[in-house]
């Protein structure tokens, strides 16, 4: 992989020109890309099923193709923005190129959202349609079923299409539907820039086959699988719900080469791991984002999953900040690795100066993908996107060679008596305890100090709150010493992986 970077780095670097601090790469569209690839390899598989079945280049171009054309022909205009809530399969993606091949601009919805949370984002981004396969009452819906299916077989199989790269792909939610959406408007280019990132910082190519095993709202699926059909790669569709031990069975038996999971579920696959065998014997890159990986658990990873294994730091807005690689020596562990592909960070205080190595800060990330703002919300973007930097909202510190380690959420952070405390390094302590799973500390308001830290824990063996905090006792400061362990079965998450922080704190008394 190293070989095949250094190689892919110097081409680039060759076709890189820079013009007015702008650079200038020529590219296709990702549909044009796509469509590329079905006349160069029209019968390599562009996804494989759980069944085993195939889908080639050449079968998906043609349903993108007239799904583009039966689109258009229902009156659907380039440049109008879409809505689309379907479940994680092949027809997904084909009616996600479709809107993109002819110029429409896709808005991600989660399949599990109620009519009230679709409705309620649709009008707020100004969507002209929802794309689903249920009916959702006073809203356009585009209905996906028996009717629509024979319009499309009817239509050409191709067209006269948009290939802008610089016009508008789709939306991107950052947050829950509660309170005000957010979520920026990228590009094509802005997205194919993040692509290449993928190609030089983790290796991804035309051979790959990439296994889709997280939900197609969540922003890795998703730009992970596009970036596969944007390089003429294979998509393995293997999306939730899944025992985690019949992933792994079908990731070695289609020889699969990458796969990106969550941290909750890489902790679901050690704690079943019982033998010495690797998990993933034949998979040339584990890669896992979303929230907070502790150090022990990167070399459990690499022991017992996949040694290949690289924790990446990303956002849905901004992209790639930074990543931890397998070459990165065991000391770094902790960190989330350098910066990745022509991206920069920095830890700058609250008058936005870089503090010194070793600092804690809030981190902000600089690269050509990143968008001007959110979509119809100037309010949130003046907060997140200053002076051409994205504030990515979490709290780091850089070490003397350049690695950057996430301390928390800078809404996380607990001051209890005028004093900071960061629930990541609480969390670290406790889960590295053998019989806990899983855990989560937050803020508990106290009329007292100000706020308290309480802990939520998730045991997979016997063990009560007095152990645990004499277990911390040895480990940390006597503030830092939690008010109260919470034992909970699960720990409420997103699709994406992380903890619903607010959800525990319902859960908590007054004091």
């Amino acid at each position: 992989m190293m070989l095949l970077n250094y190689f892919l780095e110097k081409m680039l670097l060759n076709y890189i020109i820079y013009e007015r601090n702008e650079m200038n790469i020529p590219m296709l569209s990702i549909a044009d890309s796509v469509s590329q690839n079905a006349l160069r390899r029209p019968n390599h598989p562009a996804f494989i099923n759980k069944n085993g079945s195939i889908v080639t280049y050449k079968e998906f171009v043609i349903l993108m193709n007239k799904t583009a054309n039966q689109l258009q022909s229902i009156g659907s205009l380039e440049g109008e923005i879409f809505g689309l809530s379907m479940k994680d399969n092949v027809e997904h993606v084909v009616l996600m190129l479709g809107i993109i091949r002819m110029g429409g601009i896709v808005l991600p919805m989660d399949v599990r959202w109620t009519h009230h949370e679709k409705l309620s984002v649709a009008n707020f981004f100004g969507a002209k349609s929802i794309i689903t396969d249920e009916k959702i009452e006073n809203f356009n819906t585009i209905k996906i079923d028996d009717e629509w299916h024979r319009l499309v077989s009817k239509q050409e199989d191709n067209g006269v299409f948009p290939s802008d790269i610089e016009k508008n792909l789709w939306l991107s939610l950052s947050s829950g539907t509660t309170g005000i959406p957010k979520g920026p408007m990228l590009t094509h280019k802005q997205m194919i820039l993040r692509f290449i990132e993928q190609c030089i910082s983790v290796g991804f190519n035309e051979h790959e086959i990439n296994v889709l095993a997280t939900p197609l709202y969540f922003g890795g699926g998703r730009n992970f699988t596009v970036s596969m059909l944007y390089f003429g790669g294979t998509v393995l569709m293997y999306p939730p719900p899944y025992d985690v031990e019949d992933l792994a069975l079908a990731v070695n038996k289609y020889n699969a080469t990458s796969l990106f999971l969550v941290p909750t579920l890489l902790r679901r696959l050690l704690s079943n791991k019982k033998d010495n065998e690797l998990v993933f014997p034949k998979l040339r890159l584990l890669i896992s984002s979303g929230s907070i990986l502790h150090k022990e658990e990167r070399e459990l990873i690499q022991k017992k999953l996949c040694p290949s294994f690289v924790n990446l730091y990303a956002s849905t807005e901004a992209g790639a900040v930074s990543l931890l690689s397998p070459y990165d020596p065991p000391e770094k562990s902790g960190s989330v690795g350098q910066a990745a592909f022509m991206n920069t960070f920095e830890v700058v205080d609250d008058s936005n100066t870089p503090v010194p190595a070793g600092e804690v800060g809030r981190i902000r990330q600089k690269a050509p993908w990143i968008p001007s703002g959110f979509y119809n919300n100037v309010e949130e973007s003046k907060k997140m996107f200053v002076d051409n930097w994205y504030f990515t909202g979490d709290l780091g510190k850089i070490d003397k060679d350049g690695f950057l380690y996430i301390v928390g959420r800078v809404k996380d952070m607990i001051i209890r008596g005028g004093i900071n405390i960061y629930p990541s390094e609480i969390e670290d302590i406790l889960n590295k305890h053998e019989y806990v799973l899983d855990t989560s500390v937050i803020a508990w308001p106290s009329k007292e100090l100000g706020e308290e830290v309480a802990a939520f824990v998730v045991k997979n063996n016997v063990i009560n709150e007095e152990d645990l905090m004499q277990y911390l006792k040895e480990f940390l400061a006597p503030y830092k010493i939690p008010k109260q362990i919470f034992f909970i079965d699960d720990l409420p998450k997103s699709a994406q992986g992380k903890v619903l922080k607010s959800e525990l704190t319902k859960k908590l008394p007054k004091i």
